[in-house]
This record gives C-alpha cells, sequence and structure tokens, in this order.
C-alpha cells in the first residue's frame, strides 16, 4: 500500500519508479491476467447483448438497412485508437490509462481533465447497467413463475431504486474480493451470454417473418447509401457507444502477464472479435424481421426499445427465457467489470497526488483499490437515485450525453500517442503508421463525431426533447459535468499543488520508445 506526504507526492522511491523503463507499483496483484482473461474482461465491460438489445432498434432508425456499414464505420476509429493505446501502453503500463497518458503528453491539467471524462463516463454507464439489471430481472421472475404482474415492480420507484442499489452493492462487494474472484464470475457469465447471443443469430438465419423478410445484399455494407449525414452521425455516434469497453484491457495492464504486450492484444483481439459478433446479429436479425414499422420490424418503435424482448420468442420459441437470462448476464457481468476502470483510474490519480491520497489505498489481502471502487460504487448509486427521481427522460438523456465523454476522452489520448511518441515517428514505417497515422485519424473521426454531437444536442429537439432555457438537455447534461469537472480541478490544484507542478509525474515524455 502506498504511502503519501501531506502535499500529496508520492516518496522518492515512488517516484523514481517512473523514471525510464519502469513501472511505479501502486499494490496491485502482479500477473494475474492472461490474454484470454483480458479479453474477457473487455467483451464483459462491452457486454454485447445488452448493447444490442438497446442498439439494433434506434440505429436501424436512423439508417435503415445500413446497419453493417455503420457498424463497420464506427468500429475504425475505435481500432484505430486502440493501435495507439497499444503503443503507449507498451512504454508505460500504467491503470491510470487516458490520465496518466495525457498527463505526459500535454501536462497535468489536461490529464486531469481526461481522467475526469474516463470515471464520469464510466459512472454513468454503471448507474444505467444497474437500471437495466433491474428491469431484467423482474422480467425473468416474472417468466419462470408465470405471474407477469412480476414485471411491473420495475416500474415501481422504490423497489426499482432498492434493487438497484443492491445490485451495485454485490458487485462492489466482488470486485474488492480480488481479480481472481471477479474473474471467476466473468468467465460463466461472459460464455452464457456469447453462447446464446450466437444461438439466436444462427436460429435467425433459418426463420423468416412477413411482410416482408429482407434478402441479403451487399448494399447493406455501403455507408454512402445512407440517406443524410445527419441520419449517418447519428447511427455512427450509436454505434461508437456500442463499442466502448475495450480500454479497461489496458486498464489493467499492471494486473497482466507481460503488461507491456498483452493489453494492447487483448484490446485489438476485443474489438475485432466485437464487430464480427455485432455484424453476424445484425445481418440476422436484419433478414429475420426486416426494417418495417409494422408487426416484428426493426422499424416499429415499440420494438426499437427491446430488441431481443420482442424477438426471442419468434426466434428462439420455448428457449426464448434463455434471451432474458443472457441480458442479464450480460448486465450483472458488466455491471461488474466496468467497476474495473473507474476504480484504477482513480487510484492513480490519487497515487500521482492529483486526487486526494485516500484513493491511492490498496487493500493488502485483495490488492484491489478497495477506497475507490466502494467510491465508484456510492456514485453510481446517487447518481442513479437521483436521476430516477427526477425523470426517467433526465436518465435517458444523461445516457445520450455519455457518448459525448466516449469521444472525448478516447480522442484525447489518440491525441496523446502521437503527441507523445513524436520525436520518433519517422524512424520507421512501422512507428509512423502504429503511433502516428492510425491514432491520428481515429481521434480526428471521433473528434469531429463529438463536436457534431455537442452542436446537435444544443436543439431543444434532441434526445428525448427536453430543454432548459431552450437549450436541449443532453447538451445542458454535459456542459455541467464538464464545469464540474474544472471546478473539481481547480479545488485539486488549490489542495495540493505537487501534481499540477509537475512534482509527481513528469510531463515529458521520458520513456524509452521501443522498437
Amino acid at each position: 500500500m502506498s504511502e503519501y506526504t501531506e502535499a500529496g507526492r508520492p516518496p522518492d522511491g515512488v517516484a523514481d519508479s517512473t523514471a525510464p523503463g519502469k513501472t511505479a507499483s501502486k499494490g496491485l496483484a502482479k500477473g494475474r491476467l492472461g490474454l484470454l482473461a483480458s479479453v474477457v474482461l473487455g467483451i464483459s465491460t462491452i457486454a454485447p447483448v445488452y448493447t444490442l438489445t438497446g442498439a439494433l432498434g434506434p440505429t436501424v432508425r436512423e439508417v435503415g438497412a445500413h446497419l453493417p456499414a455503420v457498424f463497420i464505420v464506427g468500429f475504425l476509429p475505435m481500432l484505430l485508437v486502440a493501435l495507439g493505446y497499444r503503443e503507449l501502453n507498451a512504454a508505460e503500463p500504467d491503470s491510470g490509462t487516458s490520465f496518466t497518458w495525457s498527463a505526459r503528453a500535454f501536462g497535468p491539467m489536461i490529464g486531469w481533465i481526461g481522467g475526469w471524462g474516463l470515471v464520469v463516463a464510466t459512472t454513468i454507464v454503471l448507474s444505467n447497467l444497474a437500471g437495466v439489471a433491474v428491469d431484467f430481472f423482474y422480467l425473468f421472475l416474472a417468466q419462470i413463475s408465470g405471474e407477469q404482474s412480476l414485471a411491473g415492480l420495475a416500474d415501481n420507484l422504490l423497489i426499482n431504486i432498492t434493487t438497484c442499489c443492491v445490485f451495485i452493492a454485490l458487485a462492489v462487494w466482488i470486485c474488492c474480493r480480488g481479480m481472481g474472484t471477479t474473474m471467476t464470475v466473468q468467465y460463466a457469465l461472459v460464455a452464457l451470454q456469447l453462447m446464446v447471443l450466437i444461438g439466436f443469430a444462427f436460429a435467425a438465419f433459418g426463420e423468416t417473418t412477413a411482410p416482408p423478410p429482407l434478402a441479403f445484399d451487399l448494399s447493406w455494407f455501403n455507408p454512402f447509401g445512407v440517406e443524410s449525414f445527419s441520419a449517418f452521425a447519428a447511427g455512427l455516434s450509436l454505434s461508437i457507444f456500442i463499442f466502448w469497453g475495450w480500454d479497461v484491457c489496458l486498464t489493467v495492464s499492471e494486473e497482466s502477464i507481460g503488461s507491456e504486450q498483452v493489453p494492447g492484444k487483448a484490446a485489438t483481439w476485443t474489438v475485432v472479435l466485437i464487430l464480427c459478433l455485432y455484424l453476424l446479429t445484425g445481418i440476422a436479425t436484419l433478414q429475420f424481421a426486416g426494417i418495417s414499422e409494422e408487426g416484428l420490424g426493426l422499424g416499429n418503435p415499440r420494438i426499437q426499445e427491446n430488441v431481443f424482448a420482442h424477438l426471442a420468442g419468434p426466434v428462439m420459441g420455448p428457449l426464448a427465457i434463455l434471451m432474458s437470462i443472457a441480458v442479464l448476464a450480460s448486465t450483472a457481468a458488466s455491471l461488474q467489470s466496468t467497476f474495473v476502470s473507474p476504480a484504477r483510474t482513480l487510484l492513480a490519480m490519487g497515487y500521482y497526488g492529483a486526487v486526494p491520497q485516500r484513493f491511492a489505498r490498496v487493500c493488502p489481502r485483495s490488492q484491489t483499490p478497495r477506497y475507490a471502487t466502494i467510491c465508484a460504487g456510492v456514485a453510481a448509486a446517487v447518481f442513479y437515485v437521483t436521476m430516477r427521481t427526477l425523470s426517467e427522460n433526465v436518465l435517458a438523456d444523461t445516457i445520450t450525453a455519455l457518448g459525448m465523454m466516449i469521444c472525448f476522452y478516447y480522442s484525447l489520448t489518440a491525441f496523446a500517442c502521437v503527441w507523445y511518441f513524436r520525436h520518433s515517428l519517422f524512424s520507421s514505417l512501422r512507428h509512423l503508421l502504429m503511433r502516428g497515422l492510425c491514432p491520428l485519424v481515429g481521434g480526428v473521426i471521433l473528434s469531429v463525431i463529438f463536436v457534431r454531437t455537442a452542436i446537435d444536442s444544443a436543439s431543444p429537439d434532441f434526445g428525448s426533447g427536453s430543454h432548459v432555457g431552450g437549450l436541449g438537455l443532453v447538451f445542458v447534461i454535459a456542459a455541467i459535468i464538464s464545469v464540474l469537472g474544472i471546478v473539481l480541478m481547480v479545488l485539486s490544484r488549490l489542495r495540493a499543488p505537487a501534481f499540477f507542478l509537475g512534482a509527481t509525474l513528469q510531463q515529458q515524455a521520458t520513456l524509452q520508445l521501443r522498437d
């Protein structure tokens, strides 16, 4: 467990560990995760079953049958950014990821804001995951008991909030027991959801609905076939969200076997496998249901809210209950694994003195950042209770604002990679591509999506249609989160200026640049 001075600066022995070619030890367990475990953790955080059941419909609403094209285009910036993450991790494996690398490249203040973006994004996702888990938990109880009234319990505000807080508490408890317990649960939950999702896809290929089923068409893969750029941008924004979460593979780099290479490979494999899974399921669902606004068509607003809940019965027959179990497993697995990112980011921020030193505490027995994990859980619970009590529209718009935060901290880290390695970019063709061109293009694409979404969200008609003073609620929420982050950063600088003066984390890129 790390010790700190009152100024929030690590002792000299810790500071020296950030010298070239070395990784500072924060007390986390070493060598607990191999390539397979890291990929499983990445897939779990993305939660493919949960994301698809909520994203397939809205994406089809925006781009029609060009769903596969949008999946591929949304995948490309993620892959390009992931390559940049891999290069940064090879040079400096650090649980702080975006926070640490952005601070190294652009200075402490930019790094702090990058860390804030990651922590807020994951906190919002945690609250939403817990809320979805509540809905499917009571739906599952209704299905196995035959008492359909049980599904309505999720609409009771008190029951909903209480159950949600219990789920969050259970996830925190499992995470605090250590990475070994976490992965035991993850292997089972991820295997279950993948088997059900792949089974659903193959079953859908063998069935059809009327009217009318869609025949497979290569034009589905043409992004230029989308009616307008606005529709394409909206669909792409949704596509970005469904790939989010792979960076957890880098967050656990200090706990991985071969921490300089394995996490980067795991992140790349995760996004590629997820793309294949999405294309398989998306194409199968399009062929089965079509895009009609009637019946089981994906254009039907009633279907769009929860695609798998409506299509599981017609596709899987008596095995439809497996889909409810899979969605519940997906949300439960992601709820647990998503805690890894904010907890370890806060650990790194505390370790370097960017936030109070309490966040750097690591439990000696489980070797996990217990305090940071509990704080992340409390924040997620408070956020959910507040938003759910105010309005479901507020909660929904907050999730929409999440896309902007994801684009922000991913693009920031991509640009940090380019700037960090600027002196070695032209030393080889590989360096030019992996450290320069790929992360730069990925960062630019995500930045364009961020700006476009920010502009569109200012409209009072954006999202749920709620607005404040003529500005869309999504824009207002994003602005409040940004201002809050700046205020907290200023307070942190006044409390413990050492980090912001460069005393605890050198600003210059001093690490060895490996060939």
